[in-house]
C-alpha cells in the first residue's frame, strides 16, 4: 500500500515521472537539435502544435474556474494572461506560433486552415483532446501535474536546443520570440505546478494518480512527435 510522500519526495517523483519519454530524447527532437531538419519539416511541426495549443487560454479558463484555492487560481489567473496577453495580442501564444511559421516559409492558411485541409494529424488531435480531459473532468491534483508538470516542465530544457540549432539556420530572436517566451515563463509555471499538484494531492491515492498523468501527458506527447516524425522524417526517407 502506497503511503503519503512529504513535499520534497513528492516533487521529485513528480520530476522524475516525466524523464523516461522526455520530448528531448526523441528521434524528430534530436533530429532538431543536430540540424537535421529543414525548415519546411519544422514548420510542419509549428502547424501541429498550433492546432495542440490553439485552445489553451480556453482549456486554461476551465481549469481556473475549477479551483477552490485562492493561491492557486491567482497563479493560474496569471498562467492564462501570459498565454492571451489582452494588451498585446499580437503576443498571444499561439500568435507568436503562427509568426515562427511565417519566418519558416509559412502563411496564415497554412495554420487556421490546417484541419478544414485535412493536414491536422490523429496524434495531434489525441494531444490536443487530453487537455480538455485533463481540465474537465480529471482530479485537480492531475490535471496541474499533467499540463504544469509534465508538459510546460519539459520546455526550459527542451526549446534551447530548438533555437540554438536555427540560430544556425539564420532564424532571428525575433522569429523565435514563441521559443523564448516559453524557455523563460515555463520554469515558474512548472514549479507552479508542483506546488498546485501538491496541495490537491492530499492522500496517497491522488498522489499516485497525479504521478501516472505526468507519464501519460510525456506519453502523449511523444506519441504526437511520433506522428510528426512518420509524417516529415521518415515519410522524406521513403521517397
Amino acid at each position: 500500500m502506497a503511503t503519503l510522500m512529504n513535499q520534497k519526495d513528492f516533487f521529485a517523483a513528480l520530476e522524475q515521472a516525466r524523464s523516461p519519454v522526455h520530448s528531448g530524447g526523441h528521434p524528430f527532437s534530436r533530429a532538431w537539435a543536430n540540424g537535421e531538419l529543414s525548415l519546411k519539416q519544422i514548420g510542419f511541426w509549428a502547424v501541429q502544435h498550433f492546432y495542440y495549443i490553439d485552445p489553451i487560454p480556453q482549456q486554461f479558463g476551465h481549469f481556473f474556474c475549477r479551483l477552490d484555492d485562492l493561491e492557486a487560481r491567482q497563479h493560474m489567473l496569471e498562467n492564462l494572461l501570459g498565454e492571451e496577453n489582452p494588451a498585446f495580442p499580437e503576443k498571444r501564444h499561439p500568435a507568436l506560433l503562427v509568426k515562427f511559421g511565417k519566418a519558416c516559409g509559412l502563411t496564415d492558411d497554412d495554420f487556421y486552415g490546417a484541419e478544414l485541409k485535412g493536414n491536422v494529424l490523429p496524434s495531434t488531435r489525441a494531444m490536443r483532446a487530453w487537455i480538455w480531459e485533463m481540465v474537465n473532468v480529471r482530479h485537480l491534483a492531475e490535471a496541474a501535474a499533467g499540463i504544469m508538470v509534465a508538459l510546460e516542465g519539459q520546455l526550459p530544457t527542451l526549446y534551447p536546443k530548438y533555437v540554438e540549432a536555427m540560430k544556425k539556420m539564420g532564424l532571428t530572436d525575433d522569429d523565435m520570440e514563441f521559443f523564448h517566451v516559453h524557455i523563460v515563463g515555463d520554469v515558474e509555471h512548472a514549479d507552479v505546478g508542483l506546488r498546485i499538484t501538491h496541495h490537491y494531492a492530499h492522500n496517497p491515492e491522488l498522489q499516485q494518480k497525479a504521478l501516472a498523468a505526468v507519464r501519460a501527458s510525456t506519453e502523449m506527447r511523444w506519441r504526437m512527435l511520433d506522428g510528426i516524425h512518420d509524417a516529415v522524417v521518415m515519410r522524406k526517407a521513403a521517397e
